[in-house]
């Protein structure tokens, strides 16, 4: 026997050990009683054929149990194996009876069915995480502040096209000092009427100017760019509102961004709630593993590594439920950053995945029309375009002389205009028109409109790739709604197989006609599909988020 084991290994051993051990059952049996010569032995029963679905098992899972040794001091052949191995114990049971429950054990509780994404009544929905995403963006409140200053550069532009008014105050002390004096002597004056002929009487007066030092003046004047009105200041005042029509724009683009962005949070934060419910599902089915397992061990039709592996598979599965409500905290916190939820703001779902979707559509170059039409982005950059395209003009109307009319009114104590200064009131005005224009000009308004045929340029091949991005978008978006409406389908399928493969591959376990290694790969298999499936059904909601987006449907959003 010893020579055999060296020679053979471990399942030639195990097959000798077994027929030895026959053997010595039958000779240590009593001898049977005699039987009468008249009566012939009945004819010996045929063997009952094996279960049509039983499965040979393999003789690799024989183990050596030390510490037992024979009469020659060496290790006897007594080994332990799968009870449906060659070689292993006799137990009191069949090999491939089912094995029963401890009597203290209760049956497995059924496998709980998902709860964290059902609709709650009064729950929140997807369009209003959207809404609020909106409405409490900071990106978008960003682009309104942009937009508000792009409209008071309108309003500024516009105020061009009035008079230019000035208005004037004005008080001014004089230093005192001793006038020079014209010549010397006197001048003949007389109080009578001019052009009186030899009047009388006459006086001598002193010949000198007056001196005032307290000046005062108010004055009003008022300019009219005639020339400017029709070229320089109206292209500059188009261009101003082509800018604020852009930022209006982009405000809208901003809105229907955290719109999308808002809905998309939603639906990852439901991914984040299905994920909880499979992974505790996964970790109900590691544990009735491992309860039919410790059942299979106690009636010897498994070994201790089917028990230990079965503990395995359950710590595994509670790390990933663990991991699941991490996940589940941070898309929460996703959420309420995106809609800028209070904390104490209980959040809970309003709307399941398990709700229809809208059809997939089927005209794909309408979809791109559509898209081309409805994209802010594309019409925020023509606007910024035709801008641009007024600017270059208003920079070229500034090389050529500008033409202007201008008058004003002045009331001055002393009035500057009047001789001798007296203080005293007195008032003039003055209109006029003058031409102006300076070299310089050509020089400076040659280089700004260089500078703005340069952006508008880029403002040009901005659009072509804005174009070419939005087509990418709206084809990745259709493919992705027709990808995910078919895995949908597919995985329920899957799930179904993966759910039925499940069932037989325990019945069988419990039977004691199947492995736990099958056991193991049909639970991995079913948590895999109940996985995919619930990636599926929120794929399809995600996919036709990205889709709406991408053909600009989402731009009403207030």
């Amino acid at each position: 026997m010893d020579r055999i084991f060296s020679l053979r290994g471990a399942a030639i051993l195990v097959t000798f050990a077994t027929q030895s051990s026959f053997a010595s059952l039958a000779s240590a049996q009593p001898p049977p009683p005699p039987v009468a010569p008249t009566a012939p032995p009945p004819p010996p029963a045929a063997p009952a054929p094996p279960p049509p679905s039983y499965v040979p098992p393999s003789t690799g899972s024989t183990l050596p149990v030390t510490g037992t040794t024979g009469a020659n001091g060496r290790p006897t052949n007594t080994t332990t194996s799968r009870p449906d191995a060659p070689g292993a114990p006799r137990n009191t049971r069949p090999a491939n009876a089912p094995a029963t429950p401890d009597k203290d054990q209760k049956e497995q509780p059924p496998i709980p069915q998902s709860n964290m994404m059902a609709a709650v009544a009064g729950g929140i929905t997807a369009d209003q995480v959207g809404t609020r995403a909106a409405q409490t963006s900071w990106q978008a409140k960003a682009a309104v502040a942009t937009a508000d200053a792009a409209h008071g550069r309108s309003e500024a532009s516009y105020v061009n096209y009035f008079p230019r008014i000035g208005l004037t105050a004005r008080y001014t002390r004089l230093s005192d000092f001793t006038p020079p004096s014209i010549g010397s002597g006197s001048i003949v004056a007389t109080t009578q009427p001019p052009n009186t002929l030899n009047p009388t009487p006459t006086v001598a007066a002193d010949f000198s100017f007056p001196i005032v030092l307290n000046n005062y003046l108010l004055q009003a004047t008022i300019q009219v760019p005639i020339s400017d009105l029709f070229l320089k200041i109206n292209e500059s005042y188009r261009s101003a509102l082509r800018q604020e029509d852009a930022a209006r724009l982009d405000v809208i683009t901003a809105r229907a961004k955290s719109f999308s962005d808002g809905k998309s949070a939603y639906f990852t934060w439901l991914r984040s709630r299905g994920s909880a419910d499979v992974a505790e599902q996964t970790l109900t089915v590691a544990k009735a593993h491992l309860t039919d397992s410790q059942n299979q061990f106690n009636v010897g039709n498994a070994s201790k590594a089917d028990v230990l592996r079965a503990q395995t598979q359950v710590a595994s599965a509670e790390l990933g439920v663990e991991r699941a409500k991490n996940g589940v905290i941070i898309a929460e916190r996703q959420v309420r950053i995106a809609t800028h939820a209070a904390a104490d703001e209980k959040l809970e779902p309003g709307e399941s995945i398990d709700s229809p979707v809208k059809p997939p559509p089927t005209d794909f170059n309408g979809l791109l029309n559509e898209a081309f039409s409805n994209r802010p982005e594309i019409k925020s950059i023509d606007k910024n375009a035709e801008s641009t395209r007024h600017l270059v003009k208003s920079q070229e109307y500034a090389a050529i002389p500008a033409l202007s009319a201008f008058g004003d009114a002045t009331e001055g104590n002393p009035n500057s205009r009047r001789f001798p200064a007296t203080q005293q009131w007195f008032g003039t005005w003055q209109v006029g028109a003058q031409l102006t224009w300076s070299p310089n000009d050509i020089l400076i308004a040659q280089g700004n409109a260089a500078d703005a045929k340069g952006r508008l340029a880029t403002y040009e091949a901005q659009r072509e790739t804005t174009r070419d991005n939005v087509e990418l978008e709206v084809t990745q978006g259709y493919h992705a709604v027709l990808e995910a409406d078919v895995s949908v389908g597919t995985t329920t399928r899957q799930l179904e197989s993966a759910e039925e493969g499940y069932r037989v591959a325990r019945e069988l376990y419990n039977a004691g006609r199947g492995t736990g290694t099958t056991l193991i790969d049909a639970e991995v298999a079913l948590a895999q599909a109940r996985f995919e499936h619930l990636n599926a059904r929120v794929d399809a909601r995600l996919a036709r988020i990205r889709l709406d987006h991408a053909l600009g449907r989402d731009v009403n959003v207030k």
